[in-house]
C-alpha cells in the first residue's frame, strides 16, 4: 500500500511539473506584443512584402497605407508586415502594425532565421519558412484565423532560377545583396505550398502580385487555405488600397467581397479579380480533365489555335508583337471553344461552385504596351471566366518548348492529364 501511495504521489507531481513546463513553454513562445491567451480570440494577418526589386520604391507608400488601415482594427487582432527592400540593408525585418505604429520590430537575426545562401532573400524557402514560423507562433490565434498577403512580383507558375531548388518561379523575385547582379531568384508555388503545409491552416491567401489566379497555382495551394483572392492578370505597381482593405483582412463572412470591390474600384475597373473557395478545386480538376479530353479529340494531333482568346500575360519584352509569347490563357475561353458543349457546361458548373466573387475587366493596367500586346482579343462576358490555364503550344515557337515540359512538374498537370 505504501508503495502504491508513493507511486501515486510521485506521478501526480510529475504531471504538475510537466504541465507547468508546458505552460511556461507556451508563454515563452507567445511572449511578444501581448501574445497571451486573450490573443487567441483574434486573427493574425501577415503581409509578406518581397520588395528587393523594382517594387522597392513603392514599399513606403504601401506601408503608410497599412499603418492608416491599422487604426480601424481591434487590438485583439495582429497585423504583421515582413519587409525586404533596398532601404533596410541586408537585414529584412518583421513588425506588428498597431495604431499606425510599427512595434516589436525584429530582424532575421533576432528571429534566428538563416538564409540558405547568405543573401537573406525573401524568396529563399529557408527565409520564408523561418519568418512565417516565427510570426505565426509569436502571434498565435486559433487555426483558420490566419491570413497571408503575398506582396511583390508574381509570374504564375513560369520557370526561372530559385534558391537551391528546382527552377520553377512564381512569386517574390529578390536580387540579393547586389541589385546590379541580375541574380534575381524566385520561390515556386509547389515549394511555397510545402512550407505553408507546416504552418497553421490559413483562412485565405491574397495575392497582391501578378498572375496568381491560374488553375495551376490554385490547385497547388488548395490544402493550405480556405480561400484565394487575386488577379489572373498583371497588376500595376501601386497594388491594393491597403488603407481601405486592412479592416476587411480581419472581417468574417464574405470578407473577399469587400476586398475585391475596393480593389476593383481603386483600379477604375481596370483589373480582373477573382476569389475562389479551395475545397472545390478537386472538383474543378475532375471537370477540367473531362473537358480537356473532349478538347483534345476536337483539336486532333496538332496544337490548339489560340487566336482571339483572352490571355493575361505576354512574356516577351521586345517592342514587336509575337503571338507565340502570349501565355496564361483564360481557361474557360479555351474550353468553350474546344470542349464539347456538355463538357464545357459541366466544367463551368464546377468553376462556378469554386468562384465566390469575380469582377471582369475589358482591359487592365500593365507594363506592356496594351495597344500592341493585348489587342489580339476582346473581353466579353461569354469569354471571360476569371482564371487562367496553360495550354501547350508548338515547341518550335517562342518559349513553348520550355513551358510544355516545365508545366508537367505541377500537381495540376498530373491531375488533369494523368
Amino acid at each position: 500500500m505504501k508503495k502504491n501511495l508513493l507511486f501515486t504521489v510521485m506521478m501526480g507531481l510529475m504531471i504538475v511539473l510537466t504541465t507547468a513546463c508546458s505552460n511556461e513553454d507556451d508563454l515563452l513562445t507567445n511572449n511578444s506584443s501581448e501574445n497571451n491567451a486573450q490573443s487567441m480570440i483574434g486573427k493574425t494577418v501577415l503581409i509578406y512584402m518581397a520588395g528587393r526589386n523594382n517594387l522597392s520604391e513603392t514599399i513606403e507608400a504601401d506601408l503608410s497605407e497599412i499603418k492608416n488601415g491599422s487604426h480601424h482594427i481591434s487590438d485583439k487582432h495582429n497585423l504583421l508586415v515582413f519587409v525586404r527592400d533596398y532601404n533596410s540593408g541586408d537585414q529584412p525585418w518583421l513588425a506588428r502594425v498597431k495604431n499606425g505604429q510599427l512595434v516589436d520590430k525584429v530582424t532575421l537575426q533576432d528571429m534566428g532565421v538563416t538564409s540558405s545562401d547568405g543573401q537573406n532573400r525573401a524568396s529563399d524557402p529557408a527565409v520564408m519558412e523561418g519568418v512565417m514560423s516565427y510570426a505565426f507562433k509569436h502571434y498565435r490565434v486559433t487555426p483558420g484565423n490566419y491570413g497571408l498577403v503575398l506582396w511583390g512580383h508574381g509570374s504564375g507558375w513560369l520557370m526561372m532560377d530559385e534558391v537551391k531548388r528546382d527552377p520553377t518561379r512564381a512569386f517574390g523575385i529578390d536580387y540579393g545583396s547586389d541589385c546590379q547582379s541580375n541574380d534575381g531568384r524566385w520561390i515556386n508555388i509547389p515549394e511555397m505550398a510545402k512550407i505553408l503545409k507546416t504552418m497553421p491552416h490559413l483562412k485565405y491567401i491574397m495575392g497582391d502580385c501578378c498572375n496568381l489566379m491560374c488553375l495551376e497555382n490554385l490547385y497547388e495551394l488548395r490544402d493550405v487555405c480556405d480561400y484565394i483572392v487575386g488577379s489572373p492578370a498583371e497588376i500595376p505597381g501601386q497594388g491594393a488600397p491597403y488603407h481601405e482593405i486592412v479592416p476587411d483582412l480581419f472581417s468574417d463572412g464574405k470578407f473577399y467581397t469587400n476586398i475585391i470591390n475596393k480593389y476593383y474600384k481603386s483600379m477604375g475597373g481596370n483589373l480582373p479579380l477573382t476569389a475562389i473557395k479551395t475545397d472545390e478545386m478537386a472538383n474543378v480538376a475532375r471537370a477540367s480533365r473531362e473537358a480537356l479530353h473532349s478538347a483534345k479529340e476536337n483539336i486532333g494531333n496538332g496544337y490548339a489555335d489560340m487566336k482571339g482568346m483572352i490571355h493575361y500575360y505576354y512574356t516577351d519584352t521586345k517592342s514587336v508583337f509575337y503571338p507565340e509569347y502570349n501565355i496564361f490563357y483564360d481557361a474557360g475561353d479555351f474550353f468553350r471553344k474546344y470542349a464539347t458543349k456538355e463538357a464545357y457546361q459541366q466544367w463551368r458548373q464546377a468553376l462556378d461552385q469554386a468562384i465566390v466573387e469575380c469582377r471582369m475587366a475589358t482591359r487592365w493596367m500593365t507594363d506592356k504596351a496594351w495597344q500592341l500586346k493585348y489587342t489580339d482579343f476582346t473581353v466579353t462576358k461569354e469569354k471571360f471566366h476569371g482564371v487562367s490555364m496553360f495550354v501547350p503550344q508548338d515547341p518550335t515557337t517562342g518559349d513553348y518548348e520550355q513551358y510544355n515540359e516545365n508545366v508537367k512538374r505541377l500537381s495540376w498537370w498530373k491531375a488533369v492529364n494523368g
